[in-house]
């Protein structure tokens, strides 16, 4: 049938290649100039948000090869034999229809069925309506265009229609219908077996292990702001600060003569006393 044909979103593969840019620059800066525990925690949120744009934007795509169809999402990949594929259109994610004979049933006995959404490709309801909407103007033209195109001069070039947007579905799913046609009506025909869904083991670290280290260095952050703000309120271990006081009058050798007319200490401040102009 031919060679594997791969589908991908190039709006998300863009995403990806700058993203990444950007956050080996700054982990570059993080790294040379980063001395405290807040750099730790910016250098896990950049790595944490690297492995969700790569589970997101990187790794989703569409596989089609001689044996059927690979959906790959961010975090799971799906089998599906060409004998299974009924229908492939396209919503906000491109919707691939399977259906297969129960093992052991008649062949009129109800089959099993199930959808899978691919990632792949995206599109909104918006450019849907608007790509059907220019693909169905040629065919409404009023008269007066036409009338006017019959006057054209010979050997003028005709109007082409306009190309497919980028990122737009339909050929996405004109050429994996194609493909299931052809292979559904290869001789001797094949058996529909059920999709084979599997976790992509390689795919979920990429954000767990990134989420684990950010809460730790966070913990750790808060650790260090709590002891911190404990010794500046007096809770941590310090030295006590000497309050000076005037004084102006009272006898010599009263403790009382010392705060006379100066403030006595209380609550969490210092007991030590510096006299000056006695």
């Amino acid at each position: 049938m031919g060679e594997k044909q791969t589908f991908r979103s190039p709006f998300a593969v863009a995403i990806w290649w700058v993203w990444l840019l950007f956050a080996v620059g700054n982990l570059v800066d993080l790294a040379v100039q980063g001395r405290d525990h807040l750099s730790v925690v910016a250098a896990f949120i950049l790595v944490l948000i690297t492995g969700v744009v790569y589970t997101t934007a990187q790794r989703p795509r569409i596989v089609a090869g001689d044996d059927g169809l690979t959906l790959a999402n961010p975090l799971r990949d799906h089998q599906i034999g060409w004998a299974a594929v009924t229908r492939v259109d396209a919503t906000e994610l491109v919707r691939v229809r399977c259906e297969w004979p129960l093992d052991g049933a008649p062949d009129s006995a109800p089959t099993g069925k199930r959808v899978i959404y691919s990632w792949a490709v995206h599109s909104s309801r918006r450019r849907q309506v608007t790509a059907q909407l220019r693909a169905e103007r040629p065919r409404i033209r009023p008269r007066s265009a036409a009338s006017a195109g019959a006057g054209r001069s010979y050997g003028a070039p005709a109007e082409t229609p306009a190309p497919p947007a980028i990122g737009d579905p339909g050929p996405v799913v004109a050429a994996l219908s194609a493909r299931a046609e052809q292979a559904q009506a290869a001789s001797p025909p094949l058996r529909a077996r059920p999709p084979v869904s599997t976790w992509n083991w390689p795919a979920l670290p990429a954000i767990v292990i990134p989420a684990l280290a950010l809460v730790v260095a966070i913990l750790a952050l808060l650790r260090q702001l709590i002891v911190a703000a404990g010794r500046r309120t007096g809770r941590g271990v310090g030295r006590p600060r000497l309050q000076p006081v005037h004084v102006v009058g009272g006898r010599a050798g009263l403790d009382r003569g010392v705060y006379q007319d100066g403030q006595v200490p209380c609550g969490g401040q210092s007991a030590l006393v510096g006299v000056e102009h006695v």
